[in-house]
C-alpha cells in the first residue's frame, strides 16, 4: 500500500508541476510582439504625457470646455473608468460569495483591471484640474458637505480593498513563484520572496487566508456600490436637466455592472488567445459570461428607459430642450447609435446560444464597451450645454462642445495606461489562480508544498 501511496504522490506532482508550468507560461515567454505591444502602449502614453505637460503650460483653453460646459471627456472618462472597475467587486465577491466555481479563472483577471481602471480614474481626476499642484486644498481643506469629498473617500478605499483584494489570493501563488523562479533576475526574486510573507502553505495559513478573504469580499461590496453611488451624486445633486434624477444611483451601478462584465469577455479572450489557455479559460466560461452580461444589459435597459421616458413624457421647461437634443437634436445619432449598437442589438444576439462562443461574444462586448463609454460622454456632454439660467453675451462656440485633439489623446492615454498596467502584470505574476486551480482539481496542501 505504501508503493502504491508513492507513486499516486510521485503522479500528483507531476500533474501539478505541469500545471504551475502551464499557468506560469506567460511569465516564462516574452515574444517580440509582446514588447511591440508594450512599446505601442508606451508611446501613446509618452504622446498622452506630452498633450498634458502642454495643458499645464497653457491651461485648460488647449481643451474645448469653457464657462458653459465646463466638464467634458475627462470627466466622462472618470465616471466610465469608476464603471468598469466595479467588476472586481461582481465577479471576485458577489460570485464567489454566492460559491459559484467557474468564477474562480477570471477572478484575478477582474480584480487587475478594477485595480488598474481605479489608478487611471484618480490620474484622470488630475487631468482635469486647472491647478493641480493644489490637489493637496482638497485633503486640507475639503469639505464633508461636498459631494466631491466623498467621491474621493470612496474611491481611494475601494482602491485599498481591490489592492487587498488582489494581493490576498495571490500570497500562495507568489510563494511557489519563489520556489520555481529561481531563473529570473536578482530583483524579481528578492520581489517575490517580500511579498510571499513567509508563507509556508500549512492549514492554519489557509485557514485564516480564507477568513481574511470572506471578511474582505462582505466589506467591498457595499464600499463598490457606494462609490458608483456617490460619483451619481455628484451629478444628481447639481440641480440641471438630465441630472435631476432620483434614480442615478441604481442606474450608474446597472450599467458599472454591465460595462464591467464586457470588460472581463473582451481581456479574457485576449488573454485565452494570447496565452494558449484555452483548457482554463473554456467556451463555457464565455457562455456564462455572455449569460451575466445579457442579464446585466437587461437591468441597465431597463433604467435607461426611466431615465428618458419619464422626463420625455412631461417635457418639463429645461428637460425639453435636453431631451430633444438627445433623441432628434445634435447629439441624435450618437445616442440612438449607443441605444441600439452599444445595448439593444447586444441584448438580442446574446440571447441565441452561437453569439455566446468566444468571437462573436468578444466583439459583441467591444460594441458594449464603447457604447458605454460614449453613454457617459452623453451623461456629461450634453446636460451642460442647457443651463436652467439662460445666460447672455458669450460666444456661440460656447454652445457646442467637441473634444479636442488633446483631450482625445490625453484620454487614449488613460486607456493604454490600463493595457499597461494588465500587461505587465501578466508578466509577473499567474494571471489564472494556481493554488485555487489546484485545489479544485484535487491537489491536497502537502502535494502543494513539496512540489
Amino acid at each position: 500500500m505504501t508503493d502504491i501511496y508513492r507513486k499516486e504522490t510521485e503522479i500528483k506532482k507531476e500533474q501539478f508541476q505541469e500545471l504551475v508550468t502551464e499557468l506560469n507560461a506567460p511569465l516564462n515567454r516574452t515574444s517580440s510582439s509582446f514588447r511591440i505591444w508594450i512599446g505601442f502602449l508606451l508611446l501613446l502614453i509618452g504622446i498622452a504625457g506630452f498633450m498634458y505637460i502642454r495643458q499645464i503650460r497653457y491651461g485648460l483653453g488647449t481643451t474645448d470646455m469653457r464657462d458653459i460646459a465646463s466638464w467634458g471627456l475627462y470627466i466622462a472618462d472618470f465616471v466610465f473608468l469608476i464603471a468598469v472597475s466595479l467588476v472586481g467587486s461582481l465577479i471576485t465577491a458577489i460570485l464567489k460569495l454566492s460559491d459559484v466555481k467557474w468564477v474562480t479563472p477570471l477572478t484575478r483577471i477582474s480584480e487587475i483591471i478594477a485595480v488598474a481602471a481605479l489608478i487611471s480614474a484618480l490620474l484622470i481626476i488630475v487631468v482635469d484640474m486647472g491647478r493641480p499642484d493644489r490637489l493637496w486644498h482638497i485633503f486640507v481643506f475639503g469639505r464633508l458637505q461636498s459631494p466631491i469629498i466623498w467621491d474621493i473617500l470612496v474611491v481611494n478605499t475601494y482602491l485599498v480593498l481591490s489592492l487587498l483584494l488582489l494581493y490576498l489570493p495571490l500570497i500562495p501563488d507568489i510563494a511557489l513563484l519563489r520556489r520555481h523562479m529561481g531563473h529570473k533576475p536578482k530583483w524579481q526574486q528578492k520581489m517575490y520572496q517580500i511579498l510571499s510573507l513567509g508563507w509556508q502553505g500549512t492549514d492554519e495559513q489557509f485557514r485564516i487566508l480564507s477568513l481574511s478573504l470572506n471578511a474582505l469580499m462582505v466589506i467591498i461590496i457595499p464600499v463598490a456600490l457606494s462609490i458608483h453611488t456617490v460619483t451619481s451624486w455628484l451629478f444628481a445633486s447639481t440641480l440641471r436637466p438630465g441630472w435631476d434624477s432620483t434614480i442615478f444611483g441604481p442606474y450608474f451601478v446597472a450599467g458599472a455592472f454591465m460595462v464591467g462584465a464586457a470588460a472581463v469577455i473582451v481581456t479574457m479572450y485576449i488573454i485565452r488567445e494570447a496565452y494558449k489557455f484555452k483548457d482554463y479559460i473554456t467556451d463555457q466560461h464565455f457562455n456564462l459570461m455572455g449569460k451575466l452580461l445579457v442579464l446585466t444589459s437587461l437591468i441597465y435597459l431597463y433604467f435607461n428607459l426611466n431615465e428618458f421616458l419619464v422626463p420625455a413624457y412631461k417635457m418639463k421647461s429645461g428637460e425639453s430642450a435636453h431631451i430633444l437634443g438627445l433623441l432628434v437634436g445634435d447629439y441624435a445619432f450618437l445616442f440612438w447609435m449607443v441605444q441600439i449598437v452599444g445595448m439593444i442589438a447586444p441584448i438580442f444576439l446574446m440571447i441565441f446560444k452561437p453569439f455566446r462562443k468566444p468571437v462573436p461574444l468578444f466583439i459583441i462586448s467591444i460594441l458594449v464597451v464603447i457604447g458605454a463609454f460614449l453613454k457617459r460622454f452623453l451623461i456629461v456632454a450634453p446636460t451642460l450645454l442647457h443651463p436652467f439660467l439662460p445666460v447672455q453675451n458669450y460666444p456661440d462656440s460656447y454652445r457646442h462642445y467637441n473634444p479636442t485633439f488633446s483631450e482625445m489623446i490625453i484620454t487614449t492615454g488613460s486607456i493604454a495606461g490600463i493595457a499597461l498596467i494588465i500587461s505587465l502584470f501578466i508578466k509577473l505574476f499567474p494571471i489564472i489562480p494556481i493554488s485555487e486551480t489546484a485545489h479544485e482539481k484535487g491537489f491536497t496542501n502537502e502535494i502543494i508544498n513539496n512540489s
